[in-house]
């Protein structure tokens, strides 16, 4: 395990001796990772000329596996003599406002552009396949205006896409590139978890997208239903406005592409298993239960905990 702070006046230290109880967390939307640990002050491996201050890096990397590049932004010590740092990675600088007139663009063009503007690194971009209109964003966060555009691409085009920061990188993936070879299941890492399911929570059998039409003055209407579904559910409905540029095939594929994205039951899932550093929010993998066949979940939430020589995860994932 390497785990280092680098002052800003460039001093390097590697802090894996005297850290404990260290918890990675990651989103898939809303939130930057977090990197949270504890040092034992004044520990017998420190160096007297040894400091941690807010703005320093942390970097940590484990069994060969770059996991986290941040930034230190809280420091807090007590009369234990224990030291708890809180760092973020380079999402917690698009927590900002910020305010984005544009045409004609995709989610991975906007990324790229944002991260210019503000001075923050990108990585791998992929090619985001739908193009905005238009996009108009007035004080809004800088992460909700990039999240709004990578919804874009999975209504209208059906893929699913994770924004994130790779080892200090902003990375837009394609899905196929999300994929990780992980079963978790009886005999397969897991050891505890719940499952739910629901129609509740954004389960639609019935779309309706509409445009005005400013020729005629009409409210035109786009409605696409599953009847086997409302039979069985009634009608749970989602009624949404259309891209005022959009041409009727255009909107009917968004429509469509809603219908197969919502009109099923929602499974969630919370699971405790044993650690595996590949894992983040983002990722798909596969799930094998008694209750159900074995499927491909989305990792929601995640958070990997490591202390004592012991390495757990805990997950919040979906089926999509």
């Amino acid at each position: 395990m390497e785990l280092l702070i680098k002052n800003k006046d460039g001093g390097i230290w590697d802090i894996a001796g005297i850290a404990t109880d260290i918890t990675w967390k990651t989103a898939r939307s809303g939130k930057p990772a977090t990197l949270e640990l504890k040092l034992v002050d004044s520990g017998i491996y420190q160096h007297p000329k040894f400091k941690i201050e807010n703005g320093d890096i942390l970097q940590f990397s484990k069994d060969g596996i770059d996991v986290f590049y941040g930034f230190v932004f809280s420091i807090d010590t007590g009369s234990d003599q224990e030291i708890s740092v809180t760092a973020y990675d380079q999402v917690r600088y698009l927590l900002a406002n910020g305010t984005y007139v544009l045409q004609n663009i995709t989610a991975s063009e906007l990324i790229s552009k944002i991260a210019k503007d503000h001075g923050l690194k990108t990585g791998a971009l992929d090619a985001a396949e739908y193009r905005i209109p238009s996009l108009i964003e007035d004080d809004k966060k800088l992460l909700d205006i990039i999240m709004n555009a990578v919804g874009g691409e999975l209504q209208n085009k059906g893929r699913l896409m994770a924004f994130y920061d790779d080892f200090g990188k902003l990375t837009l993936r394609g899905p196929e590139h999300m994929l990780l070879n992980v079963i978790l299941g009886a005999g397969h890492s897991l050891y505890d978890y719940s499952l739910k399911k629901s129609i509740d929570d954004d389960t639609y059998n019935t779309i309706f997208l509409y445009k005005d039409n400013e020729v005629t003055g009409k409210r035109e209407f786009f409605p696409v239903a599953d009847k086997d579904n409302v039979a069985r559910w009634g009608i749970l409905q989602l009624y949404q406005k259309a891209d005022d540029q959009a041409n009727d095939a255009q909107i009917m594929e968004k429509a469509n592409n809603l219908l197969k994205l919502h009109n099923r039951e929602k499974y969630s899932l919370s699971v405790q298993a044993i650690g595996d550093l590949r894992v983040r929010a983002g990722n798909f993998i596969y799930v094998l239960l008694e209750e159900m066949e074995t499927q491909l979940f989305l990792v929601d939430q995640c958070s990997h905990k490591i202390s004592g020589g012991e390495h757990t995860m805990s997950l919040d994932i979906k089926v999509v």
